[in-house]
């Protein structure tokens, strides 16, 4: 047996019971439990979505800062952002105009804006930053960016010449738009959008048909959320002599994705692949003799840029076995394993409510972190004994 087994440890947070930091925290601690010496390194990880922010500024030696900006129903909510070096800053836009910030009873994908996002892009501006990472998961918006644009000086205004309101159910007024106000520094600044979703920005696969339901919207608002969006890409086309109907990554976060190329500029990657680019997991990988992922509920999902999987494709090319851990598992997961996971397991380990494993998240990742490396030592016919 190895004197001294390294592992690496990199999961996305659960959502709603840990962060990445509390998640790996725990897994590491069940795997101490059966190697002590063994050499644990926990990586926080993201793919573009909640928590990414953190994630990556903690694991960059960056700093937080936090602003207040307007929530998605106008209401304010403090939102923070991260500085990193080289002058880099990240912004989440969950922090902003994400669904955590507004009541579920209250979500409405007609009202909800983006210009808390803008102003958090806006606020990175401010700092002096040349380059800014956007990640943008889990919003409660489906504008295209529309309020986004505003918070950065963009003028959107009606057939009386008055600047329209906040929202998806503004685009129907608008009858010109004009950039002369638009914040200069936006143009000299290079912006990434992060993302795990590829949706273009209409259509059935699109922005309202594929994620509006989550923000509220009911089978009725469908149709009329993608005529909006559709409606504000015409707009756009003959103003920045673009369509982005079909741009990969255009139906992120209703619409943003699109929003962010066209008025910014920026430049679409999936997020996990990014990330684990600025967080170097390639030199730990290749010391590594085992990886540990995962992610609150691992399913056919997992597949559509998730980080688990991205974790997983990276640690194939060292040839390294990688065992996924999920808070729950559900579906056909076969597919999962022709993309580079090994084995996936549950917290879950015995009936109970959602109440009770998300009150018992931490103990139940420790025991599924000393299932994962007794599953591997058992894989590799070591024994351990005397723990």
């Amino acid at each position: 047996m190895q004197k001294n087994l390294k592992i690496v440890v990199a999961s996305d947070s659960y959502k709603g019971s840990a962060s990445t930091f509390e998640v790996n925290q725990a897994i590491a601690a069940g795997v101490k439990r059966v190697l002590p010496q063994a050499t644990v390194k926990q990586l926080p990880v993201g793919d573009g979505g909640e928590n990414t922010a953190r994630a990556l500024t903690a694991a960059l030696g960056g700093e937080m800062k936090t602003v207040t900006v307007t929530g998605p129903l106008g209401m304010p909510v403090e939102a923070a952002y991260g500085l990193l070096n080289q002058g880099r800053a990240i912004v989440e836009m969950a922090q902003a105009s994400g669904l955590t910030t507004v009541p579920a009873d209250a979500l409405n994908p007609y009202l909800a804006t983006t210009y808390g996002t803008g102003e958090l892009i806006r606020a990175a501006l401010d700092d002096g930053v040349q380059e800014i990472y956007v990640g943008i998961g889990g919003s409660a918006t489906n504008d295209g960016g529309l309020g986004m644009a505003q918070a950065l000086g963009y003028e959107f205004k009606d057939e009386s010449g008055q600047e329209v309101g906040y929202g998806a159910s503004e685009i129907i007024k608008i009858k010109s738009i004009s950039k002369r106000n638009v914040d200069p520094r936006l143009f000299n600044t290079k912006i990434t959008i992060l993302s795990d979703v590829t949706n273009p920005l209409v259509g059935i696969n699109g922005a309202s048909y594929i994620y509006g339901r989550q923000k509220g919207a009911t089978e009725d608002d469908l149709s009329l959320l993608d005529q909006l969006l559709d409606r504000f890409a015409s707009l756009l086309q003959v103003f920045f002599k673009q369509d982005i109907r079909t741009k990969v990554g255009g139906g992120a976060a209703g619409g943003l994705g699109a929003g962010l190329m066209l008025f910014c500029g920026a430049e679409f990657c999936q997020g996990v692949d990014k990330i684990l680019d600025l967080l170097g997991i390639d030199q730990l990988l290749k010391s590594a003799d085992l990886v540990i992922t995962g992610e609150g509920k691992i399913d056919t999902q997992s597949l559509n840029g998730k980080a688990p999987l991205g974790i997983a494709q990276r640690a194939k090319k060292y040839g390294l076995p990688v065992i996924a851990i999920g808070g729950g598992v559900s579906g056909d997961i076969k597919k999962i394993y022709d993309y580079g996971i090994d084995l996936v397991l549950t917290t879950v380990n015995r009936p109970m409510e959602l109440k009770q494993a998300i009150g018992e998240t931490r103990s139940l990742l420790q025991n599924a972190g000393e299932t994962a490396i007794r599953s591997y030592l058992l894989g590799n016919n070591v024994k351990v004994t005397g723990v």
